[in-house]
């Protein structure tokens, strides 16, 4: 995490001049791949039939298993977003391509989508994250909320204070409240999409039960703490905003 936050506060430099990007990966830290589908809605039915026995066939499991989410909130509603992982960038020397995997999805995916977006690498920080209960099925909570989070130029010094202090929060409340932190593997330019944060839901019923963040925090922290956690957070963050994902199992390999 140490080193992405590094990475993280030397992003405005790039714009001044090269700066040797930082790829290493720590050894723990799983890796996710995603790609942002724009599909060609007059073609849904094909494209969905494709997809169920391209990501079935070649998709099933290990570091390869690929989850299909539709975006059902935001400027992005409508679109979909395939991942592939959790894996670690070995995994992807011997992804698969031969025997007829990039043959089908130029035949069978590629002319039902209008165009693809957004192709990222995010690194989940085990440590501060709180997924233990998924288990790793995208069917026990099948909605995410999931919020991406924009650094201000040169104050990625504050990232790892605010996180650790949300982290611990989450972590002390009452009940299951599984929550992930990702951290974008390349730079992005002016995209922002520098961090995602991820709620995970077993029902939209889930959003009308209260939310006891503060309350935790007071506990952990001390009520003392809130002024100064929320101008850390907003001298940090330039720009913050939201997603709901849904699981789509029948386009899904898992």
């Amino acid at each position: 995490m140490l080193r992405k936050l590094l990475f993280l506060s030397l992003s405005t430099l790039f714009l001044l001049g090269n700066v040797d990007q930082v790829v290493g990966q720590d050894a723990e830290e799983p890796i996710w791949e995603t790609i942002l589908l724009v599909p060609d809605n007059t073609k849904l039915k094909v494209l969905g039939e494709n997809m169920k026995k391209h990501n079935q066939k070649y998709h099933k499991e290990g570091p390869y298993s690929a989850s299909v989410y539709n975006i059902t909130t935001g400027p992005d509603t409508g679109k979909m977003v395939w991942i592939m992982g959790p894996l670690k960038y070995s995994h992807l020397d011997a992804r698969p391509a031969a025997g007829g995997h990039d043959e089908d999805w130029r035949d069978n995916i590629m002319p039902y989508i209008k165009k693809t977006q957004q192709g990222e690498y995010w690194e989940g920080d085990v440590e501060l994250s709180n997924t233990a209960m998924t288990a790793g099925d995208p069917s026990a909570f099948p909605i995410l909320f999931t919020r991406y989070w924009e650094i201000n130029p040169g104050k990625g010094f504050g990232v790892e204070r605010h996180f650790k202090m949300v982290s611990e929060t989450i972590k002390a409340m009452e009940g299951e409240h599984p929550w992930g932190i990702y951290f974008n593997e390349f730079q992005q330019g002016n995209i922002g999409r520098h961090i995602a944060t991820v709620s995970f839901h077993k029902s939209w019923t889930d959003f009308e039960k209260p939310w006891k963040f503060r309350e935790s925090f007071d506990k952990v922290h001390g009520a003392s703490a809130w002024n100064a956690f929320t101008r850390n957070r907003e001298a940090t963050f330039e720009n913050v905003w939201d997603e709901i994902w849904v699981y789509n199992k029948e386009l899904s390999g898992d």
